[in-house]
């Protein structure tokens, strides 16, 4: 049986200075998430890998979960920041070199100010830059951005894409368009890869079920086929609107209907084979 992966969590030491977003309602994650806490969920939820994600845009919180990841077995890949945009930055990737649980990296796209930070010439050098080094590169954006990336992978063929988060659509607003027709058409370029993840933030949070998230999963089951998908968790940040097990299981019971080799995709191989996880 293929592993399971948790294909997207994150880990942190909580300070007020480095995680000034987790306020007013998230307020209840301002605490410490460590892999202690991590192995307490995958167990409970049958997980047998995972792949952290950063959440600081330091390349010292990248070091820093790449050691984790080396005493962590569970840890089978880190997708880290580091600064793409900047003419230093394949020198600074130098600092990397030896770390084999480094997958891939990821920019908060959706926090920058300029709406169009994806398509800047400086950040897409930096995306030539890594392009044949194995690193895959982690697409995070609110849907509204989806036009200008669907033109940002245009320009990067040979790149293998992860789309975080679905895009964000807007779920709690009961929105489909433009963002079905616009995952449609990104899904048409087969360097993307799509995560089930971080939906039930996008949801009410109090709210939400299996039938609030069945057409948007359908959209992208559509769109992208289920042997492009990987499931993964958000984890802590899901917290405030879904328990980790939960969100696993849910997604086991919108597959549950499809056949064994599209469940193992979703659940692990397509993470396993994307992000080059031993």
């Amino acid at each position: 049986m293929t592993e399971r992966i948790d294909a997207h969590h994150h880990l942190w030491k909580y300070t007020a200075a480095e995680y000034g977003w987790l306020d007013g309602p998230m307020g209840r994650l301002q605490r410490d998430f460590l892999p202690h806490d991590l192995t307490r969920e995958t167990a409970a939820a049958g997980i047998d890998g995972t792949v952290v994600v950063q959440a600081r845009q330091t390349v010292e919180e990248t070091h820093w979960l790449l050691n984790l990841a080396d005493t962590c077995d569970a840890i089978r890949g880190v997708v880290g920041w580091a600064p793409i945009a900047s003419p230093d930055f394949p020198a600074m990737m130098e600092e990397f070199a030896g770390r084999p649980k480094l997958k891939g990296l990821r920019h908060v796209i959706q926090g920058e100010k300029d709406e169009r930070y994806i398509l800047r010439e400086d950040f897409n050098a930096g995306i030539r830059a890594i392009e044949g080094s194995g690193l895959v590169y982690d697409i995070l954006i609110y849907e509204r951005h989806l036009p200008q990336t669907i033109e940002f992978v245009d320009r990067h063929l040979n790149q293998a894409f992860v789309l975080d988060h679905m895009a964000k659509p807007l779920i709690a607003a009961g929105e489909m368009e433009p963002w079905a027709r616009l995952m449609r058409e990104l899904a048409q370029r087969e360097n993307v890869w799509c995560k089930v993840s971080g939906l039930a933030t996008e949801a009410n949070w109090t709210a939400w079920n299996a039938e609030t998230m069945r057409p948007y999963l359908d959209v992208v089951v559509e769109a992208f086929g289920p042997k492009r998908l990987m499931a993964g968790s958000d984890w802590p940040v899901c917290l405030v609107a879904s328990q980790y097990r939960q969100w696993f299981e849910m997604l086991r019971h919108y597959f549950a209907g499809f056949s064994r080799e599209e469940q193992n995709a979703v659940f692990g191989g397509t993470a396993i084979e994307v992000y080059g996880l031993a």
